[in-house]
């Protein structure tokens, strides 16, 4: 059976110089994503968006602009054995917090997820933070640079 491009929408949430993220666990250790998750047929990426947010980290978000889309062959990185034969698309929308939230472990966690961290930009090179390259990107705020960053981990 052919296996069908995924489109997951996620939040870049970006406040006092940290990042929030997800945290979880594999066979390798800790490692960090941002949150969000798949779009769900008939669903806009805005609802995807504070959907898989409430999920995963407990709170309302405000989605802002759309920052980046990446490309995820699995079989062309790292976790090729794991995820043969992933397709899937991200869109990563700037987002807020709705005033009054506070992040927690959402209802729906992901099964590999064990919480929430607010990793700091400072620091950011020496978390496993997923795609890695987003982590330069992030730290050096650089917004007005290209959308589209290809196939990337």
């Amino acid at each position: 059976m052919e296996q069908k491009v995924r489109n997951s929408i996620k939040a870049i949430i970006i406040q006092d110089d940290k990042i929030l993220t997800i945290k979880c666990t594999d066979q390798l250790g800790e490692f960090y994503l941002l949150p969000g998750g798949g779009q769900d047929k008939g669903e806009l990426m805005p609802d995807t968006l504070k959907r898989e947010c409430l999920e995963e980290i407990g709170c309302d978000v405000d989605p802002g602009r759309l920052l980046y889309i990446r490309e995820y062959l699995a079989d062309n990185h790292e976790f090729a054995e794991f995820d043969k034969g992933v397709h899937q698309i991200e869109f990563m929308f700037e987002c807020s917090l709705v005033e009054g939230s506070i992040p927690k472990n959402g209802p729906e966690m992901d099964p590999y997820q064990i919480g929430i961290e607010w990793l700091s930009l400072d620091d950011l090179m020496n978390h496993r933070l997923y795609p890695q390259t987003l982590r330069a990107i992030i730290i050096d705020r650089m917004y007005e640079g290209p959308i589209y960053l290809g196939d990337i981990n």
